[in-house]
């Protein structure tokens, strides 16, 4: 769809805005809204309660996705400042994750981190115009690249409200906010199928594994029971039995002080846990090793080691993936497991196959321990004695192959469904970036 453009363009005197209409303004933030304006005084009664939201709990494209409830004398001393109706909370801290929200008015009152800033439009400011308009990207890029710091970068409230941005009159901010109401709102309804569909793919693909490894692929073979009640009958040729007794070994990692960075050319390298995150092993997961520490090389890790993350969050931790080639410079971290299949007793894959499904997965979220969500822990113990059901190998690898095939099929689906999902965000992305510098002119529709 192509939009009409203003008739005549001017300099808008900052480099990262460019040419705005002949008619608009271009201000510094702080003179479009003020900022902080309200804070909860240490004063506060230890039994007040209140919602407060995180940065965590703010998404670019969703707004506040989470509010906890807290009291004054438990909540963290960053719980202070007061956001009413019609502000917008940006965040000055980790400004890469780009937390933006406007609080409407189920939300009025809230408290927010002081980790963002609340700004508050002024008059003759359209507070959802101004929403839009701290999204756009050239704006967004210029608060990341003034943030200072590594891992925590951040800009003060007072150097981000020095940041311009353009102003077109009251009635054109309102009619472009309802612009990109109508069609955001077009462009969210349309990811959303995207990812109903991804996650239907996803339980198919799931369903599809589950019922080939516990049931086979030959609907006339003869069963018996497995003995195990989350199995049910299986294959009478299958042997029910504990992972151990398909392992030569089982090895931890070890994980020294590394530099916050790859490892290059001929560097040692230790793997991170998320290495095993996807469905494939991913080898450029790793930190390098200090020139001043000697590689231990029995941890090598090579063709056909399965490796496990004992420590993660509770849905990633006992994430699996098998290595497909040897990796002369990269060595097991603390954090994995290395299992070394027998092959009298099964093959890599399959064993990596049966530790994704749900039956096994809920085997090892039952035995993870751990004070939080956040790292959660399984033992080897737990790896070890995991049940499942294996077929003879020569099965084992015709079940492979045909789920191999059936599986590539549901995943060119889901491929391209994220992909188009993917071209949505863009284009909802250079819409706004469009709208809120005058790119082009939606002056007919209203307030």
């Amino acid at each position: 769809m192509s939009f009409p453009r203003y008739p005549a363009y001017k300099d808008s005197g900052v480099e990262w805005v460019g040419d705005v209409p002949d008619h608009w303004e271009t201000k510094p933030l702080k003179y479009l809204a003020s900022h902080n304006d309200e804070v909860l005084p240490e004063s506060t009664h230890p039994d007040f309660e209140f919602r407060y939201v995180e940065i965590s709990d703010v998404d670019e494209t969703h707004g506040v996705t989470n509010v906890q409830p807290v009291v004054f004398q438990k909540s963290p001393s960053r719980a202070r400042r007061i956001a009413r109706t019609g502000d917008i909370i940006i965040s000055t801290v980790r400004t890469y994750l780009k937390a933006i929200a406007r609080i409407d008015l189920s939300l009025s009152g809230v408290v927010v981190s002081t980790g963002f800033a609340v700004l508050r439009p002024q008059k003759g400011v359209d507070a959802e115009f101004l929403a839009y308009a701290v999204k756009a990207p050239c704006f967004l890029d210029k608060v990341v690249a003034y943030s200072v710091g590594i891992s925590y970068p951040a800009i003060n409230s007072s150097d981000l409200v020095k940041l311009r941005l353009p102003l077109p009159p009251l009635a054109e901010q309102c009619a472009i906010a309802a612009f990109l109401d109508a069609e955001t709102a077009r462009i969210d309804a349309l990811i959303a199928k995207q990812a109903a569909l991804v996650a239907l793919l996803q339980e198919k693909r799931r369903a599809l594994i589950s019922h080939a490894v516990t049931k086979g692929l030959d609907p006339a073979a003869p069963m018996r029971d497995s003995g195990v009640a989350w199995l049910g009958a299986v294959p009478a040729g299958w042997e029910v039995k504990r992972l151990k007794y398909c392992l030569l070994s089982l090895d931890q990692g070890w994980s020294p002080q590394c530099e916050n960075r790859p490892a290059e050319g001929n560097e040692w390298g230790i793997l991170k846990v998320g290495c095993v995150n996807g469905n494939t092993f991913d080898p450029t997961e790793n930190k390098a090793l200090p020139d001043d520490l000697e590689p231990i090389e029995s941890l090598i890790v090579c063709l056909g080691d399965v490796l496990i993350s004992r420590a993660n969050t509770r849905e990633l931790v006992g994430s699996a993936a098998v290595v497909s080639q040897d990796h002369p410079n990269l060595l097991l971290c603390d954090k994995l497991y290395r299992l070394r299949i027998d092959p009298k007793q099964s093959t890599p894959e399959y064993v990596t196959l049966i530790l994704r499904t749900p039956m096994v997965r809920v085997q090892m979220e039952v035995d993870a321990t751990g004070a939080s969500q956040s790292m959660q822990n399984i033992s080897q113990s737990t790896i070890r004695n995991l049940v499942f059901v294996f077929p003879p190998v020569p099965e084992q690898i015709v079940l492979l192959n045909q789920i191999t095939s059936e599986t590539a099929q549901i995943d060119t689906l889901i491929a391209k469904a994220e992909a188009f999902s993917a071209v949505l965000r863009e284009h909802r992305t250079a819409l706004i970036a469009a709208a809120v510098t005058g790119q082009i002119d939606v002056r007919g529709i209203g307030c």
